[in-house]
């Protein structure tokens, strides 16, 4: 168990790394945008204990609501400012998607079996 927990933990720091980095340098690539998505799965799949889905879950609709916010004015003090944070935001969101429908999923099956 503490090496799929280990594989969650790589994928996790991956995912982030790879959202900041596709938005800092405007990479907008498909395989960007599927490798998020692939890597999402793996944590949702592999990070999230049951005692952790509601706080996971409640993250991800902070960074959604977060994302749904205007940025760009930002870029009137500099520049690439709120475009750059706009981009970080929308590639997390790619990233902790569909994480998010992986857990609900399975806090769905927890309630089922209760």
């Amino acid at each position: 168990m503490v090496v799929h927990h280990k594989h969650g933990h790589y994928a996790f720091i991956a995912g982030l790394i790879l959202a900041i980095i596709a938005a800092l340098f405007q990479i907008t690539s498909s395989w960007v945008v599927l490798v998020l998505v692939v890597l999402g799965i793996i944590v949702g799949i592999l990070n999230i204990r049951a005692k952790d889905m509601t706080a996971f879950l409640v993250a991800v609709i902070a960074l959604i609501a977060a994302g749904s916010a205007n940025l760009i004015v930002l870029n009137t003090i500099f520049d690439p400012l709120g475009s750059t944070l706009s981009a970080m935001l929308t590639f997390i969101k790619v990233f902790v998607a569909p994480a998010a429908v992986v857990v609900s999923f399975k806090a769905v099956k927890l309630l089922a079996d209760k």
